[in-house]
């Protein structure tokens, strides 16, 4: 017969066994709860760590720091915190790829969404290392390397009268000093009795004289540019305006000139319109009125360097020269600096004789300090005065170089191209 306490007993080891059961059953939940956790956070991890898309980052950056910038942006963008937990809550979606339209730095920080053909390179971790805002090392190999600037001075190094030590500082000066060889473009308005085509006419006669007397060349610039200079200065009459270009002639002869025409001469050329006293008289009114200051750089030194930048041939000089002179007589031309009809010239010259091939080399914008578009202006006007040089009656130069001393130049078609461009 069982007694009371033996009940007791029974009941209180029964009732311990149930309490111990609950609280191995509750530490077992916890334990799955835990499980579970750790499960999630695994998939969390995973999602957000395994498929988790390349930084755009520097190169050199370690592959750690990249990673770390994705997981950082992702925590903190509400699109990337969104995205990860329906990716926990929905693992099956998984393998599904966000693919936006237009991937936008302000949207997605510094990392950025790739499409299914770039997922293969997700498998290498190498392919994160090469940033999409770089060029490729071994394509900057491929590309054309920039035109080298030539030394066109080494073939003078022996050549005591090319000045080679000097030149480079001669030409400095030069453009330095050109600005006082220019005239204001509109110098004819205060001439009374004078206009731009009696100008036109006596530089194309004086031209011609020129020609017959055998002349240097610079001889023929410097004369131009005194006359242009003494008439920027002093108002002349109209019967006198001969006599200013003969007398520019002389002063010009006995600056270049070995063997100088005598007085005269000049007076016979003139048809004997002025005397002797009147060509001495001018001579001495023209350099009180230039400040005996005949020493400024023409249109010709730049020519002959940008000539020599260029590599011209004889056939490209002369038409060169053809076109720098077709620029003396026009009026309109005054507002060029020496050195832009020059280089204006040469490059005008280079399209001509090339058929219709346009190309302004490095050397030849490093020594003349031009660009091909610098020049544009200039080579339009000098194409003009080549398609209507033998027209009208100004025809001085278009004789001049239609001979065989200078390959009937003349006759070559102008370059229309650079006019229609």
């Amino acid at each position: 017969m069982v007694t009371s306490n033996e009940n007791n007993i029974v009941v209180e080891a029964t009732t311990t066994s149930v309490l111990q059961d609950e609280t191995t059953s509750r530490k077992f939940g916890q334990e799955m709860k835990r499980e579970k956790r750790r499960v999630l956070g695994v998939i969390n991890q995973n999602v957000a760590g395994a498929r988790g898309y390349p930084c755009v980052v520097n190169k050199g950056e370690s592959l750690s720091k990249q990673e770390e910038g994705c997981h950082k942006e992702k925590l903190h963008h509400p699109l990337r915190s969104s995205v990860t937990r329906s990716r926990v809550e929905e693992p099956s979606l998984e393998a599904k790829k966000l693919k936006p339209s237009v991937p936008s730095e302000n949207d997605f920080g510094d990392c950025i969404f790739v499409d299914e053909e770039e997922e293969a390179t997700l498998d290498h971790p190498m392919a994160l290392e090469k940033p999409y805002t770089e060029a490729d090392p071994m394509e900057e190999d491929v590309k054309v390397k920039e035109e080298p600037i030539f030394d066109i001075d080494v073939s003078d190094a022996k050549n005591s009268l090319a000045a080679v030590e000097y030149v480079q500082d001669l030409y400095a000066f030069y453009r330095t000093t050109e600005r006082f060889s220019c005239v204001p473009v509109d110098y004819m308005m205060q001439q009374i009795d004078l206009n731009e085509k009696m100008r036109a006419i006596l530089i194309d006669w004086l031209i011609e004289v020129h020609d017959k007397f055998d002349l240097m060349n610079e001889t023929l610039f410097l004369t131009v540019n005194l006359i242009d200079r003494f008439l920027s200065k002093k108002a002349v009459m109209r019967k006198k305006l001969q006599l200013v270009g003969l007398v520019a002639l002389l002063l010009a002869c006995k600056y270049e000139e070995v063997s100088v025409p005598v007085v005269q001469d000049l007076v016979l050329i003139s048809d004997k319109a002025y005397t002797r006293n009147d060509v001495l008289d001018m001579e001495k009114t023209m350099l009180s009125t230039l400040q005996f200051n005949v020493s400024l750089p023409t249109q010709y030194p730049f020519l002959k360097r940008f000539l020599k930048a260029a590599q011209a041939d004889k056939r490209c000089e002369m038409l060169a020269s053809f076109l720098i002179e077709l620029a003396l007589v026009e009026y309109d031309m005054l507002r060029f600096a020496p050195s832009l009809l020059a280089a204006a010239a040469v490059y005008t010259a280079q399209c001509t004789v090339g058929g219709g091939f346009r190309h302004w080399s490095s050397t030849c914008e490093y020594h003349s300090h031009y660009s091909e578009d610098q020049l544009m202006e200039c080579c339009r006007k000098m194409v003009s005065l080549h398609q209507k040089a033998a027209t009208g009656k100004l025809t001085g130069v278009y004789r001049k170089y239609n001979t065989s001393k200078f390959g009937y130049i003349a006759k070559c078609e102008a370059a229309h191209f650079l006019v229609s461009a």
